[in-house]
């Protein structure tokens, strides 16, 4: 299976974009693979940005985000409190932040919910995500629920096992309002990591996995690709 990278030079400034709708989403579907990119690019700039976590959750929200890029110098994490469950009620809203990241950020890179989540929130910050970024890598994330509506993806980034045992720990540790569901443990991560890892063949057996839907090989003009 053929490998991509990001960026020949680790040393290069490598500027990401992570979306999420609710507190745990960012970390649980790309997670790991912010641990990885934190550990391989020094210069890694990352925005991290949740749009739906108030009170107890916003708190946990905060926390978790500055622990998972404890190794990343430049950082900015912003919380924002629209109602589970409400988004596609609060689109214009949620629509003008985008803009403003559209003016503020040029990022490298996008990590964003999976098309056909079928959580309301998540698809439409996906939507919102493509129609404002025209001109980006973007990687959509999957998020393991009730609903049943994971599908094929076509992207990964195969994860080493301590880069999982902190994925995880950092979870459980800080989403204690997230304990009581039968869903969240780390049984079920860890499960659903091992299943990517078979798809990818991961040297490593565990991945995350992402939905890679426009990627241009090179935009190096001197290329003969």
């Amino acid at each position: 299976m053929l490998g991509v990278d990001l960026k020949i030079d680790p040393n290069a400034p490598l500027r990401v974009l992570c979306l999420g709708a609710h507190s745990d989403d960012i970390e649980i579907g790309c997670g790991g693979t912010l641990l990885k990119l934190s550990a391989r690019y020094p210069r890694l700039a990352v925005d991290w940005i949740v749009f739906g976590a108030s009170g107890a959750r916003g708190d946990e929200a905060r926390a978790s985000a500055q622990d998972f890029l404890r190794a990343v110098e430049s950082k900015a994490i912003r919380v924002y409190d629209f109602r589970d469950g409400f988004f596609p009620y609060a689109g214009a809203q949620i629509k003008d932040h985008f803009e403003e990241l559209k003016r503020a950020s040029a990022p490298d890179l996008i990590l964003t919910h999976y098309r056909n989540d079928l959580h309301q929130d998540h698809r439409l910050l996906c939507e919102l995500t493509w129609n404002t970024f025209r001109d980006h890598l973007i990687l959509e994330y999957e998020i393991p629920k009730y609903d049943g509506d994971l599908g094929a993806p076509n992207f990964f980034v195969p994860l080493d096992e301590p880069t999982i045992q902190q994925k995880i720990k950092l979870l459980l540790e800080h989403f204690g309002t997230q304990r009581s569901k039968d869903w969240f443990t780390a049984d079920t991560f860890r499960a659903l990591l091992r299943l990517r890892g078979v798809e990818a063949r991961a040297p490593t057996q565990f991945a995350e996995a992402f939905y890679a839907r426009k990627i241009i090989f090179s935009r190096n003009p001197d290329s003969t690709l």
